[in-house]
């Protein structure tokens, strides 16, 4: 009989930084948040990922008799300053599409368990935060994250992955308490620039600049653009302001080995001109949230971001994006607005070139500059 013990071992052997145990109990209070925020959640059913099943790991899998969680960390090493002003820190080492780090040993965990008669199965939809305070793995945080008791240095850059089993193991104590000190001031509230959080370890999805960035519905809304900053994809505000994850933000981490690459190939210019098969072949396996067919949504934010640099060696690009009529209106839109806020006498002139022929969403893009000086 393989023992719990065994399973930690093995755990990490295949490079996890910490695992729990939880019963296979519905999450209820889970559920009934969904139940009651169906307008702040009800994006993520339309979109396929069924969560309310998630609530019951016993939906997922029937013969499930232990739900075991792994912890992750995903900041090992350092990226580019660059490439951290653009992109949350988490995408930037997601491999589930390359399969080259975690997706190897996560399946390689996985096999070891088949090898000894257990059965597993994933539920990407499970509610993984609720399963690792429930497993006793940290505790909880205002800005909706959970904090590891033992990996990055208790903070909160780690990925908690739950598994299903079908064998018993015992329960480890929950640990659903929120820990943040008192004497941090509510800094990630007070840093969130689109007031997303709301200080009782909740948020508004909607407004959150990570959900903006790759499901926002259409043009992103005037009033959010310029605090959405410089995030192409993802956010980390919440994190790089916290106290507890100070320690770990401290060290002297190696480079990623895979950063080089990244920072040629993301730069803002290249997405704002990108085309099928550059997003196709360099994007998408490194951040796959937004489709092909929504390669627009891409163009629109690095114009967006181009704008909020205020740096007018972006102007010649952000003219070509909005005087090309194939572009997409929104990208178009955007690239006015970019433009505008970068300001000075070569983007005057090329505004001053586009306004005459402005039409659909650009024309309301003017208009709406045009009230906003009034």
């Amino acid at each position: 009989m393989t023992t719990k013990a065994d399973v930690i071992r093995q755990a990490h052997a295949c490079g996890f930084a910490d695992i729990g145990f939880t019963t296979v109990a519905p999450f209820d209070a889970h559920r009934q948040q969904l139940n009651e925020r169906q307008a702040d959640y009800g994006w993520v059913a339309r979109m396929g990922l069924n969560l309310m099943r998630g609530s019951d790991p016993l939906a997922v899998m029937p013969e499930a008799r232990t739900l075991i969680v792994l912890i992750e960390p995903y900041l090992r090493h350092r990226f580019p300053r660059r490439l951290e002003a653009h992109f949350g820190r988490c995408y930037l080492d997601d491999d589930r599409i390359t399969k080259k780090g975690l997706a190897v040993r996560f399946k390689a965990f996985r096999g070891w368990l088949r090898d000894r008669g257990i059965a597993s199965k994933s539920g990407m939809h499970m509610p993984h935060r609720a399963a690792a305070a429930r497993a006793g793995l940290g505790s909880l945080g205002k800005n909706c994250l959970f904090y590891s008791r033992k990996a990055v240095r208790q903070g909160s850059w780690i990925l908690p992955l739950t598994l299903l089993v079908d064998q018993s193991f015992a329960p480890d104590a929950p640990s659903f308490q929120m820990g943040c000190p008192d004497w941090c001031r509510n800094a990630c509230v007070a840093a969130c620039p689109t007031r997303a959080l709301k200080g009782d370890g909740t948020l508004d999805p909607r407004r959150c600049i990570s959900y903006l960035s790759y499901y926002g519905e259409g043009l992103t809304p005037r009033a959010l653009r310029e605090p959405m900053g410089l995030y192409v994809y993802g956010c980390d505000r919440c994190q790089d302001v916290c106290p507890r994850n100070a320690p770990w933000l401290a060290l002297d981490l190696p480079v990623h080995p895979e950063a080089a690459v990244l920072e040629a190939d993301f730069t803002l210019e290249q997405l704002l001109h990108m085309d099928q098969e550059y997003f196709k072949s360099r994007i998408w396996p490194r951040m796959f949230y937004m489709p092909a067919e929504q390669i627009w949504r891409w163009r629109m934010n690095a114009a967006r971001a181009m704008g909020n640099t205020r740096d007018d060696r972006y102007v010649d690009d952000l003219a070509r994006a909005a005087e090309d009529t194939a572009v997409d209106e929104r990208v178009r839109a955007m690239a006015v607005w970019a433009l505008g806020r970068i300001g000075g006498a070569r983007a005057d002139a090329v505004l001053a070139r586009l306004r005459p022929a402005a039409a659909g969403l650009v024309l309301e893009e003017f208009a709406q500059s045009d009230k906003g000086r009034g």
